[in-house]
This record gives C-alpha cells, structure tokens and sequence, in this order.
C-alpha cells in the first residue's frame, strides 16, 4: 500500500481541542478516520515549529490519501499538505526509466 505523509497545521480553534482531549486522543481520531477510507495509521508525531503534527499512514491509493485530507481540511480545524513516500526500491524503479527530456529554451 502507498504510504503517505501528513503534514498538520492546527488552527486556534484545533489547538484548543487538542488541549482538551489529548494527543492519545487525536491519535485515535486519526486512526478511526484513516480506517474509514480503507488506510492504517503507522505513527503520529507532534512537534515544535510549523508544523504541528506529523501523520504516517498506509493508504490504499491517491483517492483516499485525498478524501482524509479533504476531511481534515474541511473541519476548519487545521490545514493538512500531503506527501507521498517512496520506498527505496520504487527509487529504483523511477531511475532506470529514462525520460528524454528537453529542457525550455535548449
């Protein structure tokens, strides 16, 4: 399954409910959300900084991955950016296909 990065920014509004019921608390909000669209959390992290909060998930495609960031965003809770993981091997993969590629003006 593709796995997939959360970025979390929370808004004054999502601080003070993380306030109220924890960090456990969202985790399992997280995990019960990404279950919804047929994904599975892999860790959550909080942080200092701009970022808020760090969400690693299994997702079963791009769809999903959007509709639980179109979810999030929505709640006007917090803003979320999405990045998507590549394995070592998919690396690998992307390298040896080789793209003939002219670059604009040459």
């Amino acid at each position: 399954m593709p796995k997939y990065l959360f970025q979390v920014r929370y808004s004054s509004v999502g601080a003070g409910g993380v306030a109220r019921e924890g960090g456990v608390g969202r985790r399992a909000a997280a995990k019960t959300h990404l279950e919804a669209v047929g994904g599975k959390l892999e860790s959550m992290h909080f942080a200092f900084g701009e970022v808020d909060c760090f969400l690693i998930a299994d997702l079963p495609d791009n769809a999903s991955a959007a509709a639980f960031s179109l979810a999030a965003n929505e709640s006007g809770a917090m803003t979320t950016s999405t990045i998507v993981l590549m394995t070592p091997e998919e690396v690998d993969n992307a390298v040896a296909k080789k793209v003939d590629f002219r670059a604009p003006g040459r």
